[in-house]
């Protein structure tokens, strides 16, 4: 009889390692990244920090002495991972790699830095540096190297890993965990991530790359801010610039019921749709949105993630939005891009703001008759402010009640005739001083 169980044992534990489920650090006995040692005494450059943000499986930002980096934030590029994106195109495992590395280090009672040699160095990009990150679970415990222990646990792939100073244990690292067949190396599908034929991506891809998605269909998430003549505004954070990007999403008149539930103001949703150039307002949108209501977890469709969300209303100056620059990092390389495109179809507030002139709408034929354009200046720089039709107890606002007043404004970023301008849909979103 014990025969036949030490029988059955040996085939669920086969059964379990042929399904690819394995314990956090390996089989029995297996702890590979907990066999590398911190060599305090070594030539290596280190640090002890706190995390700043999180950005991805093998990015972070550290908080670190000045005598580290001039700004007090050390952007670290973990050596020898690459784990699969999430910051720009999903990948599959991105998710999974992401939140590993965040549950390590948010619950570390130290976390400290290491060189590969006796500097800093930077990564290809020349803004991050490329970094070991060690953790201690407590204060009795011993330093564990993350980019090692990602390695093990399938949730990274080689990026020149077997050329540093624990090249060998990274190898050892990859080596079992496709012998284990984890995560990445699973030829399993990622319970986290879409299998549609939509190209999954963030809103700070898509803003960066328009023209290359230029008819395609895409999905991403965000918070829906605004509900407007058959569209809504969409925003979604990003960690790695620090600001948010949108986009609006035209719905038209092929949603309803539950679609139209799941696109409520203040709901984050998870968009399916088609890029697409807007010519007569000279923007882009997505559109061809659809919900199938006999298969909601369809990929195809829209879909609620969750609710009780509120816009951002970023605090911006005007120097910002008329002159700021926002650099997107990516995984060789680095783009600067002006800051009002790139804020496009988000919300933002900007205060003190002195309206020199309105003009309105009036011609009677125009979808927008009543509509002004506040010009307004702040200091030497000129804001422009966009308002939809405005009514206040039943009667639609006039030109009177703003000009010459100095109002605090709150919108959605927006491009019209050639100008970057903030469009305001109710009168609660202008306050007058």
């Amino acid at each position: 009889m014990n025969v036949t169980k030490r029988i059955l044992s040996f085939l669920t534990v086969l059964l379990l390692l042929t399904a690819g489920v394995m314990p956090a650090c390996g089989a029995e006995g297996e702890d590979i990244a907990g066999s590398v040692k911190l060599n305090a005494a070594s030539d290596t450059v280190k640090q002890e920090v706190t995390v700043k943000t999180f950005i991805d499986g093998d990015t972070t930002h550290f908080f670190v002495p000045e005598s580290v980096a001039e700004t007090g934030v050390l952007k670290a590029r973990y050596l020898a991972v690459n784990t699969p994106e999430i910051t720009g195109k999903i990948e599959e495992y991105g998710k999974k790699a992401a939140q590993f590395t965040k549950d390590k280090l948010s619950d570390a009672y130290s976390i400290l830095i290491e060189s590969d040699n006796g500097a800093w160095n930077k990564d290809s990009t020349g803004d991050r540096y490329l970094v070991w990150v060690w953790y201690k679970e407590n204060q009795d415990s011993p330093y564990r190297n993350l980019n090692i222990e990602l390695l093990e646990n399938g949730l990274a792939i080689a990026n020149s890993s077997a050329n540093n100073r624990y090249g060998e244990k990274c190898m050892e690292a990859i080596d079992w965990a496709k012998k284990s067949k984890l995560n990445v190396y699973s030829g399993q599908k990622d319970p986290d991530f879409y299998y549609g034929d939509a190209i999954e991506l963030t809103l700070k891809e898509l803003r960066s790359n328009l023209e290359s998605y230029n008819g395609k269909k895409v999905a991403f998430s965000g918070v829906i801010t605004i509900d407007s003549a058959n569209a809504v505004y969409i925003e979604q954070y990003d960690a790695q610039t620090d600001m948010y990007f949108g986009m609006s999403v035209y719905y038209g008149y092929g949603l309803s019921g539950k679609g139209l539930e799941i696109l409520k103001v203040g709901n984050e949703a998870r968009i399916v749709g088609t890029v697409q150039f807007y010519e007569a307002g000279g923007t882009w949108q997505v559109s061809g949105l659809t919900y199938r209501m006999m298969k909601p977890k369809d990929p195809g469709n829209i879909q609620l993630l969750s609710e009780g969300h509120t816009p951002s209303y970023t605090p911006v100056d005007a120097e910002t939005f008329l002159r700021g620059k926002v650099t997107v990092s990516g995984e060789e390389s680095e783009s600067v891009f002006d800051f009002a495109p790139m804020a496009v179809g988000t919300s933002v507030q900007m205060d003190n703001l002195f309206v020199e002139s309105v003009h309105t709408t009036l011609d009677e034929e125009s979808s927008s008759y009543g509509a002004m354009t506040l010009t307004c200046k702040v200091g030497n720089d000129t804001i422009q402010v966009r308002t939809a039709v405005l009514f206040e107890n039943g009667e639609r606002i006039t030109e009177e009640k703003y000009l010459g007043k100095i109002i605090d404004v709150k919108g959605i970023v927006d491009y019209y005739e050639g100008t970057h301008q903030i469009k305001v849909f109710v009168p609660e979103q202008i306050e007058i001083h």
